[in-house]
């Protein structure tokens, strides 16, 4: 027998039991005659003493870094306890020991502050692996995906497995192509996600399908981003947007209580797309604090209900306003004490090249009352005044105006806002509010192509008020500088993301499931018959077949994952992740194959240079 306990297993209850254990040297210190090890396996770390009596046999047989040691023992009370770790308690006292493998020194130290850097710790992944930080992280990742499947087997859902050598269709992204050696000239595609064929169990009469499962996408790579990702994918017949959206907010619920121990007991706002887009800038809006955008100026083309308040920055001559298509502003709370380099700080962060600003103007509410401004030359203490009262700003607090393109400007305060955020303390890592954003446009209008692309994918339904719109009309667009008039810009899209702390951790819609309106939309997008035949024959013939109404959504494991975890990065959470270029450095993936297996596919590799 290896082991009678694992090494976070013994406490001082069990003192004076015989024991063995076995795991990975983690440190040696040697204090005369007597040397102390710490023990380590999946489990945790367990003190062990080696007395006088086996100094012979140490000598003989040193021990090291990551050596495999098996020791028998009894449990012993610490003297000095380590109140650091569970069983800083007890220490066993080792009566006999065996080395039963050996290891070289490793690259970095396996301890949570290791000194390996994230090359370096990717290269040996599987070393990485066995420190305590990440092996936390895994074990997080195990119970989002254990409490998903217990709440969806209670609400009868059935996991049901889909392929991964598919048909290439358009979702958004590149795919990644397998050659067929049976079919010569032919591919399959891994797929982005399982979307159509859990529509095609939905005619099934599955009625509630759900898969954690693998997905690929050929995209440009970032921190939350992997070219193969995690999803928990679900479907559902005869049912409603509200269905799903009770259904799935519960889900999440369930995850907190079960792997954080957090009873969410909030109601989950709800807002419209546009109502995202205005208010914080983006559709993904982090609600934990305030701070929302205050349009002081519009654009040409607004969202409905808008308030034009431009009177407080007109009149005045100061061109940065009067010549930007729109003017922005955020209230940051208690800021007014910032110094001349805090402010010129910030205004630098602006100028980045990725937010694109080209300069800052402040508002300083002061705590006395009074007003100090960066364009006091153009704004009396009355006009300031008037602006601060549209922010809602209290004394103390600052006001800062971003001025320019609209889309440029309404992005780049949405940063601005998301970053003073996070310097105030405002974005802690231990708070979680969700939120679900509903209403957003069906259609997205590619000014290169000139055609409509779907802001979701081509089997998300209009609303059903919008259906009549899509249908009566026809998609082209006669001019491209009046698109924002066709009727197809204003359609509605029967879709919902949910957002945790400004990140989207899920989307999902109600379902196109009538062929005709299926095949209106494959049109809208530019695809002829015999190509809505070609790529998507499969789906329309099912239609024919009684398809049910049916609805879904697909949350990011992984993400949803690092959230929890308070963590930015998807890869801490994934057990053996690509780096930024899409490699396994680890298995040295991708890789060039021989010849042999080039002519058994029929390919020919030509590298252009």
């Amino acid at each position: 027998m290896f082991r009678t306990h694992t090494c976070g297993e013994l406490r001082l209850s069990d003192v004076n039991k015989a024991t063995t254990l076995s795991g990975w040297v983690q440190t040696i210190r040697k204090f005369g005659s007597i040397t102390f090890v710490d023990l380590r396996d999946r489990y945790g770390i367990t003190q062990l003493l080696f007395s006088e009596s086996l100094n012979e046999k140490l000598e003989a047989n040193p021990l090291g870094r990551e050596f495999v040691l098996q020791v028998h023992g009894t449990v012993n009370e610490r003297s000095n306890k380590n109140n650091n770790i569970p069983t800083g308690d007890i220490e066993i006292l080792v009566n006999e020991f065996s080395i039963l493998n050996k290891s070289i020194t490793p690259p970095f130290t396996i301890q949570d502050d290791t000194d390996g850097g994230d090359d370096l710790r990717m290269k040996y992944r599987f070393l990485d692996l066995r420190r305590q930080a990440v092996r936390k992280n895994l074990e997080l990742r195990y119970a989002v995906g254990r409490s998903s499947r217990n709440y969806l087997h209670e609400q009868n859902f059935m996991d049901i497995e889909t392929p991964f050598l598919i048909k290439s269709t358009p979702e958004g992204a590149r795919d990644f192509v397998v050659p067929s050696r049976m079919n010569p000239g032919q591919f399959y595609a891994l797929p982005q996600s399982p979307q159509t064929f859990k529509q095609l169990l939905m005619v099934s009469g599955y009625d509630r399908y759900y898969q954690i499962v693998k997905c690929f996408r050929d995209e440009d790579l970032r921190a939350d981003r992997q070219p193969e990702f995690t999803q928990i994918d679900c479907e559902m017949a005869f049912v409603e947007q509200e269905d799903i959206l009770n259904m799935f907010e519960n889900l999440i619920k369930r995850i907190f209580k079960d792997v954080k121990n957090i009873d969410y007991t909030d109601k989950v706002e709800r807002m419209t797309w546009e109502n995202a887009m205005w208010t914080y800038g983006n559709d993904k809006p982090d609600i934990r604090f305030d701070m929302k955008l205050c349009n002081l100026k519009f654009p040409s083309h607004t969202f409905v209900g808008s308030e034009d308040i431009s009177s407080l920055i007109s009149g005045v001559d100061f061109k940065v306003f009067d010549e930007a298509e729109t003017v922005i502003a955020i209230a940051a709370p208690n800021c007014s004490e910032y110094t001349r380099k805090q402010t010129d700080e910030l205004t630098e962060w602006v100028k980045r090249p990725q937010i694109g600003m080209k300069g800052l103007v402040y508002i300083k509410c002061n705590a006395d009352g009074t007003f100090k401004s960066s364009v006091d030359k153009f704004y009396n203490e009355d006009k300031l005044k008037a602006i601060a009262t549209a922010l809602h700003a209290k004394a103390g607090d600052m006001i800062f105006i971003l001025a320019g393109a609209e889309e440029r400007t309404r992005k780049a305060t949405s940063e601005l806002r998301l970053h003073l955020g996070q310097q105030l303390g405002l974005r802690r890592s231990d708070e979680f509010k969700l939120l679900w954003v509903l209403d957003f446009p069906l259609f997205e209008y590619a000014e290169d192509d000139n055609r409509w692309v779907a802001r979701h994918h081509p089997f998300t339904s209009p609303k059903p008020s919008d259906i009549a719109t899509m249908i009566n009309n026809n998609p082209v667009i006669e001019n491209a500088a009046e698109y924002l008039k066709h009727p197809y810009a204003n359609i509605k899209a029967n879709a919902y993301d949910m957002v945790l702390n400004g990140n989207e951790i899920g989307g999902g819609s109600i379902r196109i499931f009538q062929k005709e309106l299926q095949q209106k939309m494959f049109a809208a997008l530019g695809m002829d018959e015999h190509e809505q035949q070609h790529k998507f024959g499969f789906l329309l013939g099912a239609f024919e077949y009684g398809a049910p109404p049916h609805g879904g959504i697909a949350f990011g494991f992984d993400r949803l994952c690092s959230i929890l975890g308070g963590s930015e990065s998807i890869r801490d959470f994934i057990a053996f992740p690509k780096n930024n270029s899409g490699r396994d450095v680890m298995i040295d993936a991708p890789s060039t194959i021989d010849d042999k297996q080039f002519d058994e596919l029929q390919i020919k590799l030509d590298l252009k240079a």
